[in-house]
């Protein structure tokens, strides 16, 4: 594998490969030198907020030459402000949690298990899904009865 192979599976393994290097059309990133990859995503996010921050630069001719639209930069800007560099790191795809498990579904759950301790989790599943009209995986359930437990005993999940 090369180097530039290599370069680019590590960027993708981090969230951090540009898709769409060929958008990046700053003389910065398009004149050969080594040190600007427009592959890089975090630094092609970087050199944009620096060019308007520090250079003066307009928002929209800045954000158009490094391949993004205005509200793009303006989400950088504060995804930076927020969390600096690994702010500019895009968060991973997908739900962040049990967005069907809400707590009142947990709490019916609690209480069924409370009043048959031998109910099994595929038989929870089918509970969710007459009483809420919810499709929910039985291992969903135990995980989030286990965080549940977790909470209750004073531990975080």
């Amino acid at each position: 594998m090369s180097h530039s192979d290599e370069k680019r599976a590590t960027l993708h393994a981090a969230r951090a490969l540009n898709t769409r290097p060929e958008a990046v059309v700053d003389p910065a990133f398009t004149s050969g030198d080594a040190f600007f990859d427009a592959r890089d995503l975090v630094q092609v996010k970087y050199e944009m907020l620096r060019r308007v921050q520090v250079e003066g630069q307009a928002v929209s001719t800045t954000a158009a030459a490094f391949g993004f639209s205005r509200p793009s930069f303006y989400a950088a800007q504060s995804a930076w402000q927020d969390a600096g560099l690994p702010g500019l790191i895009p968060a991973r795809p997908g739900p962040r949690g049990g967005h069907k498990l809400t707590e009142a579904v947990v709490n019916v759950l609690l209480e069924q298990r409370a009043r048959d301790p031998q109910l099994r989790t595929a038989q929870l599943a089918a509970l969710v899904q007459e009483q809420f009209g919810l499709v929910v995986h039985p291992r969903s359930i135990e995980r989030a009865l286990a965080r549940h437990t977790k909470k209750a005993r004073g531990t975080s999940p």
